[in-house]
């Protein structure tokens, strides 16, 4: 049975919280790499793709924006991401180990990604916490800085990997920010909000996506809400 539904998962803040190893990472690599202390004040976190974070740190330090730069970015953020998982309170968000249990039974769904991290990035943070092998194929930061063009890659990736296409109406995008609800809406997709990351329900609403919980766990409801009660 080819797959007629195509669930694609945010990871940071929606499937996990990696207990600030991520921004570590980022800090931490950056300073050994380049040699500048870095904050991240300044810099958009929530929702963006690590290319984009990183084209946003070299501007700020005046450093040029070259393929060769964001590959050292790239290598030093990915190096401090493995150190860093370990050390910090991490843990999946309340309800993702039973939905991902219950979809993952269902041979009309195909579950993927679309989310900002690089791809090795993500590996090693699902890997971390338990979620490793879950999902085949998805869209990443290496695929491109902006989030809002990864949509038509997840479907290529999708399409790929099962041997048939899928429409954006078959498409449900899950994630904890505003910018995974505006990634749908640009390539026709359905958006289910969740306010386990930065930002909270009465902000998400705002956006309009098509269903909207504080969390996963409430399993019934959240299956409801994809059509799939």
């Amino acid at each position: 049975m080819n797959p007629t539904t195509l669930i694609l998962f945010d990871i940071d803040g929606t499937l996990i919280t990696s207990g600030g190893a991520g921004e570590n990472a980022l800090k931490i690599g950056f300073q050994k790499e380049f040699g500048l202390a870095e904050d991240l004040s300044s810099v958009s976190i929530a929702g963006r793709t690590d290319s984009g974070i990183a084209r946003q740190v070299l501007q700020k330090h005046g450093l040029e924006v070259s393929p060769a730069n964001i590959e050292r970015f790239f290598s030093c953020y990915l190096a401090e991401l493995a150190v860093q998982l370990p050390l910090r309170p991490g843990r999946v968000l309340p309800g993702i180990f039973d939905l991902l249990g219950v979809l993952r039974e269902r041979a009309h769904i195909s579950l993927g990604l679309l989310t900002g991290n690089l791809e090795r990035g993500a590996q090693l943070k699902l890997e971390h916490y338990g979620l490793g092998g879950i999902f085949p194929f998805g869209a990443f930061a290496d695929d491109h800085h902006d989030r809002n063009a990864l949509g038509p890659v997840a479907l290529a990736r999708a399409a790929a990997f099962h041997g048939n296409a899928f429409t954006a109406e078959q498409v449900w995008i899950i994630g904890d920010t505003e910018h995974d609800i505006g990634c749908a809406r640009a390539f026709g997709a359905r958006a289910m909000g969740v306010a386990t990351g930065s930002f909270s329900v009465d902000f998400l609403i705002q956006h309009r996506p098509d269903a909207l919980f504080a969390d996963l766990g409430d399993l019934p409801s959240v299956l409801q809400a994809l059509g799939e009660a």
